[in-house]
């Protein structure tokens, strides 16, 4: 028999961070980022400065940060109670099938749902948007409920990101998941990375043509998890 899900408000089952205690939630500073390369299908480490690698670099590189956001765990909890969340259904192989998380998207020029999720969005701008040479812009928040909550494999390649580099900067509240990245078209597993409690990611150069990410189910015990993906105008 199939446990039923947590009902919102009210989530259950989420284990605070010892690391994340502070009461006020913002992003700290990004000088600790640490570039891994993925291009060619081979996986390295950068040189750590969050630097290079831009809109035409020719290779998939991934930016990783834990701990970035201070006040993780308050804001999930902030999150998980006001942002207006969405389950949907899509079609696949012939039937209609609920989507496994619930959903909310903030498009261009809405306010954000907290005001610590803008300052966020403007601490990255202002790391990456000269490397870019645009803004992020939008903000989709996704919630996994529980270890059978997940998404499949997939490149963010509608729009403009189906034939140019672009990036897309990930922030994860709550229990930790598995963030996982393989070639385009299948393949082992290059990349995996647990993230939660206020972790960061941007995925930049060709990563969204180049390679997939997912984010498994899991039958190990976690709590719920809140991922909060800003984007550039046009990228999907």
């Amino acid at each position: 028999m199939t446990a039923p899900r947590p009902a919102l408000p009210g989530l259950s089952g989420l284990q605070g961070s010892l690391f994340d205690q502070d009461s006020d939630s913002g992003p700290g500073p990004l000088g600790g980022l640490r570039r891994i390369m993925l291009g060619g299908g081979a996986v390295g480490d950068g040189d750590g400065d969050g630097g290079g690698g831009g809109r035409d670099a020719g290779g998939a590189w991934v930016d990783h940060l834990p701990g970035w956001f201070h006040g993780a765990d308050a804001l999930f909890e902030e999150l998980a109670g006001c942002v207006p969340w969405r389950a949907e259904e899509r079609e696949m192989y012939e039937r209609v099938v609920a989507v496994p998380r619930l959903l909310a998207y903030y498009r261009e020029g809405d306010p954000l749902p907290h005001p610590a999720l803008l300052e966020a969005r403007e601490a990255l701008n202002g790391r990456y948007a000269p490397e870019l040479g645009e803004s992020f812009v939008t903000a989709g928040l996704c919630l996994y409920r529980d270890g059978r909550d997940s998404v499949a494999w997939h490149g963010d390649r509608i729009g403009r990101s189906a034939t140019e580099d672009t990036m897309v900067a990930i922030l994860s509240l709550g229990d930790p998941r598995d963030l996982a990245f393989r070639p385009r078209g299948g393949g082992p597993v290059g990349l995996r990375l647990p993230l939660g409690h206020g972790d960061l990611v941007v995925m930049g150069g060709s990563c969204q043509r180049t390679w997939e990410h997912a984010v498994p189910k899991t039958t190990r015990a976690v709590g719920p998890r809140i991922s909060v993906q800003f984007r550039p105008r046009g990228v999907a």
